[in-house]
């Protein structure tokens, strides 16, 4: 069975119930081991590839993880679009929690994380002007009508380094940039996605008001706890009808991401880093 649809689950997400005749796989990457084994199987008569992004049992935080491996691990088993899932904070009173929203930008404040497959003798500048392939982001946000889940298209998530969440003086300044949400994950996911030709799209999950919100320090761990539980009842429910509604072919510009972006003469290129890259490179060497 040869998964097209990706799927990455975030905070809450750690499986995805519906699944026929799965089976877990173990991917080995030239980037390490990804967050966990894949699990491959039937959902809505699409062959689907998931992905617990902190690892079953939740146990590698935001600046643990191996981006790298877990996209070239969905690259390599045929992957050719990614639905992310993610819990984030709302940094604007408009996007309440339980609500869920699909951003079309990102901005970056982590730090020092490794976001590119390439260097060590092979380079390539991707255009990421638009880091949301827009066909996959529709998709999504039609599948929340049909599971009658509160969703919103459009946005900028901040991703932020953590794993301590921002101080009130970052959150007001994030507010005054205009962001709308604030996670720790998804900026990489997307950057390396779209080096690998994969179509990407992010669903944010809000769980809560950051700490700007006046009402923030009343939130409990067991409120935080409850509206994951229920983002992540409603994900499934989206996931479902968007591996429905989804195209069996692209006609996007996503699959064809590497073509003016890389630089090198790939037959100067060091024989290491050609082999290494070869899941990317084939189509143009």
């Amino acid at each position: 069975m040869k998964p097209t649809i990706g799927i990455i689950g975030g905070s809450g997400l750690y499986s995805m119930p519906g699944f026929e005749r799965h089976e877990e796989r173990v991917v080995k990457t030239p980037w390490g081991e990804p967050s966990d084994a894949y699990i491959v199987g039937e959902l809505a008569g699409r062959a689907v590839a998931f992905l617990a992004r902190h690892g079953r049992g939740h146990r590698i935080s935001p600046s643990e993880l191996n981006f790298r491996a877990n996209i070239w691990g969905m690259k390599s088993l045929g992957v050719e679009r990614i639905l992310s899932l993610s819990a984030v904070g709302s940094l604007k009173e408009e996007h309440k929690p339980l609500d869920f929203v699909i951003p079309y930008q990102f901005v970056d404040r982590t730090r020092g994380r490794v976001s590119t497959f390439f260097g060590e003798g092979v380079v390539a500048h991707i255009s990421f002007a638009h880091p949301i392939c827009t066909q996959m982001a529709d998709v999504a946000y039609a599948a929340g009508q049909d599971a009658g889940v509160r969703v919103k298209l459009g946005g900028t998530y901040l991703c932020m380094e953590g794993p301590a969440f921002s101080t009130l003086a970052e959150s007001n300044t994030y507010r005054s940039w205009g962001m709308d949400l604030i996670g720790m994950t998804n900026l990489q996911e997307a950057k390396l996605a779209r080096e690998a030709e994969i179509c990407y799209s992010t669903m944010a999950l809000v769980t809560d008001y950051d700490c700007w919100h006046p009402d923030h320090d009343s939130v409990t761990v067991a409120d935080i706890v409850r509206n994951l539980t229920k983002n992540s009842e409603n994900a499934q429910n989206i996931i479902r009808a968007a591996v429905k509604r989804l195209p069996v072919e692209r006609s996007c510009k996503c699959g064809s991401a590497l073509q003016h972006a890389i630089l090198t003469d790939l037959k100067k290129a060091p024989a290491e880093t050609r082999t290494r890259l070869e899941l990317l490179l084939r189509k143009y060497v």
